[in-house]
């Protein structure tokens, strides 16, 4: 093997890696072999620019690799700290961001490409495509960015995550990106004219006060804005597809990152997340009898987002109020037990006393498995890496379709710290903003134990007519207090 082309044999064999690291996580029980392919394949890319550099003509990699190395130093140690610090209700937040960082990335590498084309413009084809690709990486860049900050602050709490519903919305969506389409006309021309009239290449300077990067500097600002309002406009039941939906925007603004450099392990790559993620995407709203046009562009199509009635928690009725003791001598009787966990269970983080509670159960004779709802949490998956981390068995961690059938057999259900998952009103309350959502039927099990803080609604904000069946019973308290109080109980009797 040739050293010039170690960095396209390296590059294939990363791609190979992270597809590799995709079907890895798709698993809970390959995921961490998965994480390392991902790890090895990175690495392998990373040593690779450094040998593409070296057999670059136009760049020095004496002068490049300290900027470089200096730059990689710096974020690992930042992803480092990142990962050991941040727990795990936090990692919603935390994917958003980085998202953000992607899209961000995207926007600049555009107009550094724009103020120093990378394609010779001799050919006028070439350089036409060329400024398409600039066109459509900022632009998707920017609607990624935007988007994603709306997203963190939602899941961080910073923003409301009730949907902002503009009259008109729809029209002005499409406005924007109609402006936004609109605007490449006089940009590719005007931009041809200058490179023209400066025999082929016109310089940085030329460009940087040029008309056509104005419109670029336009363009950028719609599709921010375009950013800000898909999400504004996107109520928090629907958060997680989201989460999602912007990690495909991610890839596919890696993607035309590689375009605009002309690196394939970019283009591979960000086919590579933007196509898993909108396949997750439309897994996840199937699951949720959600059409995926009614989630990315904010209920279009229907009535979406009005209140439910009796949103707010502003429902009438009597509330039959438990305690750990009696939680506890209900398990040690019921032969099957549901526990459905929820973001609740991941602020108090209560799962290693949950799955305790498991042990001692199963150990007794007693069936115990988990229902897990595709959008339980605030990210895909999210519960499933929590019982993960727990020790949780993967045989008894269900998801809702396989375990739903089962609840009218079911002795005790345990709902920790969920809420709009299995809420009633998803089936029975047309005004309800998660009306046709699929929850999980816990209400048609023989009795229901419901975790909470108090009585506040989930965050969709939606009011919850289960805590006011007959055979629901409300425990209140941080929940992992209330389970070790519980476990207690359990280890004396």
């Amino acid at each position: 093997m040739s050293l010039e082309s170690f960095p396209t044999l390296a590059y294939l064999a990363a791609g190979l890696l992270f597809i590799l690291s995709l079907g890895g996580l798709s698993k809970q029980e390959t995921a961490s072999r998965g994480n390392r392919y991902g790890i090895v394949g990175m690495g392998i890319a990373v040593f690779a620019v450094f040998v593409a550099i070296d057999q670059s003509d136009k760049l020095d990699l004496s002068k490049a690799a300290p900027l470089l190395g200096a730059t990689i130093v710096i974020g690992f140690a930042i992803g480092a700290v990142l990962a050991a610090r941040v727990a795990m209700t936090a990692m919603p937040q935390l994917v958003a961001i980085l998202h953000s960082f992607v899209g961000l990335a995207a926007v600049f590498v555009g107009l550094s490409s724009y103020l120093d084309p990378a394609v010779p413009v001799e050919a006028s084809g070439s350089h036409t495509v060329h400024l398409i690709e600039i066109w459509l990486g900022v632009a998707i860049g920017a609607i990624t960015f935007t988007g994603s900050v709306i997203a963190w602050a939602k899941l961080r709490g910073s923003m409301s995550g009730s949907p902002l519903l503009l009259p008109g919305r729809h029209l002005l969506n499409l406005v924007v990106l109609l402006s936004i389409v609109g605007l490449a006309i006089p940009f590719i021309q005007d931009t041809n004219t200058l490179h023209a009239a400066s025999a082929g290449h016109a310089s940085a300077d030329l460009l940087l006060g040029s008309e056509p990067f104005t419109y670029l500097l336009i363009m950028t600002l719609l599709a921010s804005l375009l950013g800000i309002h898909l999400v504004m406009a996107i109520g928090g039941a629907d958060m997680p597809v989201v989460v999602s939906m912007l990690n495909s925007y991610s890839g596919w603004a890696a993607a035309s990152a590689g375009f605009m450099l002309s690196n394939d392990l970019l283009i591979i790559t960000g086919a590579l997340v933007g196509s898993s993620g909108a396949i997750l995407s439309y897994i996840m709203c199937k699951a949720m009898n959600r059409s995926i046009w009614n989630v990315i562009f904010g209920g279009f199509g229907t009535e979406g987002g009005k209140p439910a009635s009796g949103g707010g928690g502003t429902l009438e009725g009597q509330v039959l109020e438990t305690n750990a003791q009696d939680v506890a001598q209900w398990a040690l009787e019921a032969k099957e037990i549901m526990i459905v966990p929820g973001y609740g269970m991941a602020v108090a983080r209560a799962q290693h006393l949950v799955n305790d509670f498991t042990k001692i159960l199963r150990e007794a004779g007693a069936n115990v498995r988990y229902a897990i709802h595709p959008v339980a949490g605030r990210l895909p998956g999210h519960m499933n890496v929590l019982l993960a981390e727990a020790g949780v068995p993967y045989d008894i961690v269900l998801e809702m379709e396989e375990i739903n059938g089962d609840c009218p057999s079911t002795d005790l259900v345990l709902v920790i710290g969920a809420n709009d998952i299995v809420n009633p009103g998803a089936e029975t309350d047309e005004s309800s903003p998660i009306y046709g959502m699929p929850v999980i039927q816990v209400w048609n099990s023989k009795k229901v134990v419901v975790f909470k803080r108090g009585m506040g609604v989930g965050y969709a904000g939606v009011a919850n007519p289960l805590f006011f069946n007959d055979n629901t019973q409300m425990l209140f308290g941080d929940a992992s207090d209330t389970v070790q109080k519980i476990v207690s109980a359990l280890r004396e009797s």
